[in-house]
């Protein structure tokens, strides 16, 4: 039997998962995601992260005849390569601020957010901002600059040797992207970087096979094909767009992890702002795709710590309603970006279950989202189905007009990263079978989620809570 092996980097951890013929996952390695402090500025452990990349291939080949590799990372991220294929300048950590040093100059290159569909975000979110900032502080490493990779064709020109663009990681809020058009922005230009980007293919399309020194050093058979990689949150996506004939053409996937992404088919693009972190993404066709999001793993963990509670605190509907009965709440933001990004995040009154507040704080955020992109049709989770059933129902329960779907996926974006490296094949049942989910019967959840709302300055919902 073939297996397909998915790298999977997000920016808390990495995960080496081997998936099977059915697309289930049968084996996987983790570890931390390290951010190197030491040296020009805060910037990612690659050569580490190769290293332990090379071992768990060697680790799952023992077992596994690996014929297909793909590579799904988080998005705000590149590579800059000279021509001796050696980084020209370290792997910037997108949650640096010190691009924001350099807002003035950028804001005034930087194309406007009715083209690009990629509002101004802080620290270096916006991609171009990373790049302009780098160019600024060290011009002669930039300018001996010769090609530039999204953070997962970085991994795959490693694995295969060959250089590829693809459009999931240049449409990521980089400020390179005209969603709309299907080409880079005038940007790109102004930093003089279009002859260093490499040809595009499509993430269901392979990028080459793999390298005869990676083969030889990891066991992988040299016949693999490494397929050209995609924004992880895209390949999430992905995952339910091959499925899409059992969903319907319009539908809504929540993709969650330290970021919660709302990705709406479909969704209202004229109705996408700037001011609320609301933005067009490109899925693996190419097609822009309406989203809002939000660091609500972040959030989570941040809500928790500041109540001094565990995450594992049990949340229940007594926990639930009581933090409803007693009108508390968590006021916006907890972490930097999304809709209320530069607010300071505060609590209404004293809590004791934090998760339970937490996941209050979730849903709404969610339910707004959604909200904020028109979304239509099916709202779909995947693996937080199982891991808070609880903020799902109270989705379902505050969204009464759409149905609330799970999937049941453990690993969304490892199964969609699976599903571009047989893309038009059929697939297994189950990735076309979805539950729907019981709205949570809460009393005084629809006057909680208005009084939230008047709170951080959003106009009530016109629709009932079931």
């Amino acid at each position: 039997m073939s297996f397909t092996f998915i790298l999977d980097i997000g920016k808390t951890n990495i995960k080496g998962l081997v998936l099977d013929a059915g697309g289930v996952t049968c084996w996987s390695r983790s570890r931390d995601n390290t951010v190197l402090a030491a040296g020009l500025y805060p910037h990612f452990d690659v050569e580490s992260i190769w290293e332990w990349l090379l071992e768990t291939l060697a680790e799952a080949a023992v077992d596994h005849t690996i014929a297909s590799i793909n590579v799904s990372t988080h998005g705000a991220c590149a590579v800059l390569l000279d021509e001796h294929g050696t980084l020209a300048l370290p792997v910037m950590d997108y949650e640096s601020t010190l691009p924001e040093a350099c807002s003035a100059s950028y804001n005034a290159a930087r194309p406007a957010f009715t083209d690009s569909l990629s509002p101004s975000l802080p620290a270096g979110l916006n991609l171009g901002r990373q790049l302009w900032w780098q160019r600024e502080h060290f011009p002669g490493e930039f300018a001996r600059v010769t090609t530039l990779l999204c953070y997962p064709q970085y991994w795959v020109w490693r694995l295969c040797g060959r250089a590829v663009s693809e459009c999931t990681s240049l449409g990521c809020h980089t400020d390179l992207w005209l969603p709309r058009e299907g080409r880079y922005s005038a940007l790109v230009d102004a930093l003089d970087l279009r002859d260093s980007l490499p040809p595009l293919t499509r993430a269901y399309e392979p990028a080459g096979v793999i390298s005869p020194e990676v083969a030889t050093a990891t066991g992988v058979v040299p016949t693999c094909r490494v397929f050209a990689g995609v924004h992880d949150s895209n390949a999430s996506f992905a995952r339910y767009l091959a499925a899409s004939a059992s969903l319907g053409e319009a539908f809504t996937v929540v993709s969650t992890g330290t970021w919660f992404v709302s990705m709406a088919r479909e969704g209202d693009y004229e109705a996408l702002t700037e001011e609320r972190d609301t933005l067009a993404n490109v899925d693996v066709f190419g097609q822009p795709l309406a989203c809002a999001r939000f660091m609500g793993g972040r959030e989570f963990e941040a809500i928790c710590t500041r109540v001094d509670a565990g995450h594992e605190t049990e949340v229940s509907i007594e926990a639930l309603g009581a933090i409803i009965e007693s009108a508390v709440y968590a006021l916006p933001a907890f972490a930097a970006a999304g809709p209320f990004n530069g607010r300071v995040g505060q609590f209404s009154a004293s809590v004791s279950n934090g998760a339970a507040l937490a996941t209050l704080y979730l849903a709404l955020m969610v339910d707004y989202e959604l909200d904020l992109l028109g979304a239509r049709g099916a709202v779909i989770f995947g693996s937080l189905g199982q891991r808070n059933p609880w903020l799902c129902a109270l989705v379902a329960a505050l969204r009464p007009q759409q149905r609330v779907l799970i999937s049941g996926d453990s690993a969304s974006t490892a199964r969609g990263a699976w599903c571009l490296t047989r893309w038009g094949e059929p697939l297994p049942p189950d990735m076309t079978q979805f539950t729907a989910v019981e709205p949570i019967g809460l009393a005084g959840l629809g006057g909680y989620r208005d009084q939230w709302r008047a709170q951080v300055g959003m106009e009530p919902t016109a629709y009932p809570v079931t």
